[in-house]
């Protein structure tokens, strides 16, 4: 054989591997696992490419726009690294209506929100804390919250699911304390063959009311043995929680998650624990309320950097932080001055302008909220994969990778694919919701090189096909 030849011969086997393959039908495995959950395959639509390939691997179902569950929140914090920037925080500023003498506030402290996702109980506390360090310690008026920073519409917490007291179905606020959010931390107690519930934090007004049994089985999904009543406000203005059913030694430690009361009496009660643990004295009530015109701050708290912020967002598919978030990119400081109001038509418009500033263009994208907490979200499994891709090319590449569970190690995905090739491999968010089951992120083959997989199913029994998922990650790693 002619050297020239031998040369166009070994160059045309290079090209064929490093152009991958384009399949439109899903693998034999992978349909078999469908089949068996029920499901068809037009309920699934994939889209599988290397990052740096013009041509997928694998595209079935792609155009379809689907409900892709929390792989939405990868669109709005991948929008919120890119708008607002990676070092990025959140004000809240504080306020005092009346003279400071001698560490004595004669008057109101104000407290103005600007949707801080992460202002919870160890921040509130630190903002607290630098509060007693400007010298004051006495309030002789009351606590006033501004939420006037969003103008958008008052909701039903119930309205989604019928719970209108889980966290995940909380509402945003432009000052959001903890998630308004109250723990109970459940303990086995072997020597008394009890378990020990605690409130946390514990606020005055909330009673609990312990039956639960100690059992010795399986752990289990413990949630589900759990009869948790909650009754509205007493004659003394309090909460009471009931737990019956049964809890099991093997489940150790365990905290069930509560948004039980208004803003008000919420940050009410944990500012009045946590001022007077800094040695401080507060005897007013807590109002909503407006800062004055011309009113300069006596401290402004910054947040935790969107970096460090959308990590949460990700990796635990924190829906209230996710909401905030979103709320946020139409509000892009100009000049140094935070665009307010925030509302819902501003974040909608920001996020259009942006993809049209990266030649994209997604017609099917509907985004409600920004937190795939919604049966109304919609984007193509095509059009997430390319998003993907540019995420990959963009500067901010590292933080955005960074805050995706990681299979087998963290987050919602430490307990998946465990003692699988894909174990620590792959940087994936997951998507549920009644008849939606999502997966989307990065994944190294087992070449090396790093794929994007976007996988979405919609169906009434799409519960059942997390093997036909889990299935088709391993078929890529194999590939």
């Amino acid at each position: 054989m002619h050297r020239l030849t031998i040369k166009v011969y070994f160059a045309s086997i290079l090209i064929a591997l490093s152009i991958p393959v384009f399949s439109g039908e899903l693998p034999h495995v992978v349909q078999q696992k469908l089949k068996q959950a029920g499901v068809p395959a037009s309920a699934m639509g994939v889209y599988i490419s290397a990052v740096d390939a013009n041509t997928p691997i694998l595209a079935v179902n792609a155009d379809t726009a689907m409900n892709p569950a929390s792989v939405m929140k990868m669109v709005t914090t991948y929008a919120g690294l890119e708008i607002l920037g990676p070092a990025y925080r959140w004000q809240t500023k504080l306020f005092a209506n009346g003279q400071i003498i001698n560490g004595v506030l004669e008057g109101d402290l104000i407290i103005k929100g600007y949707g801080d996702p992460k202002l919870d109980l160890e921040n509130f506390w630190l903002l607290i804390h630098r509060l007693r360090q400007t010298g004051l310690r006495e309030i002789t008026g009351n606590l006033v919250l501004d939420h006037t920073h969003y103008d958008i519409p008052q909701g039903d917490p119930g309205a989604f699911d019928g719970q209108p007291y889980r966290t995940y179905n909380i509402l945003p606020e432009a000052l959001l304390i903890n998630y308004r959010t109250s723990s109970i931390v459940l303990m086995p107690q072997f020597k008394s063959n009890s378990v020990r519930a605690v409130v946390d934090p514990l606020p005055d007004s909330i009673l609990l009311l312990n039956n639960l049994r100690l059992t010795k089985g399986a752990c289990g999904n413990w949630r589900n043995q759990l009869g948790v009543e909650i009754h509205a406000e007493d004659e003394n203005e309090n909460i009471v929680i009931v737990l019956n059913g049964s809890y099991s030694t093997q489940c150790g430690k365990q905290s069930y998650m509560l948004g039980l009361r208004d803003s008000a009496s919420y940050t009410r009660d944990l500012f009045k624990q946590l001022w007077m643990q800094q040695g401080g004295s507060f005897h007013g009530d807590v109002v909503t309320g407006v800062v004055p015109s011309g009113l300069s701050p006596i401290k402004v708290y910054h947040s935790p950097s969107l970096t460090e912020i959308i990590r949460g967002i990700n990796k635990f598919s924190n829906n209230i932080a996710a909401r905030q978030l979103y709320l946020t990119l139409g509000t892009k400081p100009l000049k140094g001055r935070i665009n307010s109001p925030a509302t819902l038509t501003q974040s909608k418009a920001a996020v259009q302008q942006w993809l049209a500033s990266k030649g994209l263009n997604f017609p099917e994208l509907v985004i409600e909220n920004g937190s795939g907490l919604s049966r109304t979200e919609r984007i193509s499994a095509r059009h997430m994969g390319q998003l993907l891709q540019q995420a990959f090319q963009s500067p901010v590449m590292p933080e955005f990778i960074s805050s995706l569970p990681i299979a087998a190690v963290d987050g919602t995905l430490r307990n998946r694919f465990t003692g699988t090739p894909v174990s620590g491999l792959a940087h994936l968010k997951t998507g549920t919701l009644n008849n939606v089951r999502a997966l989307a992120g990065y994944m190294l083959d087992k070449s090396g090189r790093r794929i994007i997989v976007v996988i979405f199913v919609n169906h009434a029994h799409s519960t059942r096909s997390r093997p036909a998922m889990d299935h088709l990650l391993q078929w890529v790693y194999n590939r």
